[in-house]
């Protein structure tokens, strides 16, 4: 094993998606881990290697069998979502340093499993007012999936002093600004 890799989680509405895309376009060093799930490709316009692996059950469960993951979770039953480890020694042989936009509990296996190679960040908002607000105003969720996901968001946020470093999302702007210094400082060490 040999490269690094930063790990930004975060709940959902946070920002992360964003900040990880803005670094992404700013940083031709670094290459995004593409996760392996089980569930259908959403319409036309996810595919295969570029948005998802898309698994069976079945092949999934065999990669378990395998020890092929880094880190995995079955989200809901029989569908899953990981880490191959093939994915992160593809971006490595690249000389990529790995940018994972992953969930909480994923992010803190990654943790696990890398250690020192790795950097966890945990993304925040300044409330859990503002979070709340956030996914109202994408006018997206209905009350009863907003009151999941606000139980969710409380759930997640108890992890957060598990994380390397939290960085709190107020003005997107100089959190971008403070993620890249983040990185900068990681990729140094």
């Amino acid at each position: 094993m040999d490269g690094k890799l930063i790990i930004f989680s975060a709940p959902s509405g946070s920002g992360k998606t964003t900040i990880v895309r803005e670094l992404l376009s700013k940083n031709s060093h670094l290459g995004f881990s593409i996760s392996a799930c089980t569930r259908q490709p959403r319409g036309a316009h996810e595919q295969h290697g570029r948005d998802y692996y898309f698994l069976t059950a079945e092949d999934f469960r065999q990669k378990i069998s395998e020890n092929a993951f880094a880190e995995w979770e079955e989200v809901y039953p029989g569908t899953y979502y990981g880490t191959l480890k093939s994915e992160i020694e593809r971006l490595w042989s690249l000389g990529k340093t790995v940018l994972f936009d992953v969930d909480v509990k994923g992010g803190l296996a990654l943790k696990e499993y890398y250690k020192d190679q790795a950097l966890a960040v945990f993304v925040r908002v300044p409330s859990v007012e503002e979070l709340e607000k956030r996914l109202r105003d994408r006018g997206t969720e209905s009350e009863e999936s907003l009151a999941k996901r606000i139980d969710k968001m409380n759930y997640e946020l108890s992890f957060a002093p598990n994380f390397d470093l939290i960085l709190v999302n107020d003005k997107l702007d100089d959190t971008i600004a403070k993620a890249q210094q983040i990185l900068e400082d990681f990729i140094q060490d």
